[in-house]
């Protein structure tokens, strides 16, 4: 925005320097051709005639001169609005890429959560509900996992391993008995890693 500003005074700037010189040089062609008709006669108007010719000559050279710095400022700043606006529209550019993988990933997500929910509602029917009951106070404590895998006589959840009493009693346990963790009060799920 500042470059556009500035190349858009400098425009400006550049219109009226133009406009000067412009005004001058009219001025100069006027008095030339009063100085070529002969219409003036008098020596004395004659010599301040090419006296102001002269003047306005310098006045034209130097206005030309500064309508010259006008136009490189001018294109300077054109140059800072081109290379600007070229990154805006690479960083543009980068931020759609990056939003549409954001809203596919979402997408897929959305998708993911849909499947996982209808499973879960499946698998939720089959089991009892005071154990679901449970399991959803305990996820609600543990920031959402509510039961974890006993692997190799430690805890998935907390990743402590078992004291020798406590999977003792884990052996011991029938195997339709729900068994938690001590440390982190997690219901434990066994497999046949577990290392009973």
């Amino acid at each position: 925005m500042a470059a556009q500003t500035e190349e858009s005074d400098t425009a400006r700037d550049q219109t009226k320097a133009e406009q000067d010189v412009d005004q001058v040089r009219q001025r100069a062609t006027r008095d030339q051709q009063r100085l070529d008709s002969g219409a003036v006669t008098s020596p004395k108007d004659l010599e301040n005639l090419q006296r102001e010719i002269a003047s306005l000559a310098k006045r034209q050279g130097d206005l030309e001169d500064v309508v010259l710095e006008v136009m490189e400022r001018r294109e300077s700043a054109q140059e800072r609005v081109a290379e600007l606006t070229e990154r805006v529209t690479s960083v543009q550019s980068k931020i759609d890429d990056a939003t549409a993988r954001r809203d596919a990933a979402v997408e897929q997500i959305d998708g993911e959560v849909a499947t996982v929910t209808k499973e879960r509602e499946v698998v939720a029917a089959s089991i009892p509900a005071d154990l679901l009951k449970l399991y959803d106070k305990l996820r609600g404590q543990q920031g959402g996992v509510g039961a974890a895998k006993l692997y190799a006589r430690s805890c998935q959840g907390c990743r402590q391993e078992l004291a020798i009493t406590e999977l003792a009693e884990i052996r011991k346990a029938a195997p339709d008995t729900v068994v938690r963790c001590e440390n982190c009060r997690r219901i434990l799920v066994r497999t046949s890693e577990s290392g009973l």
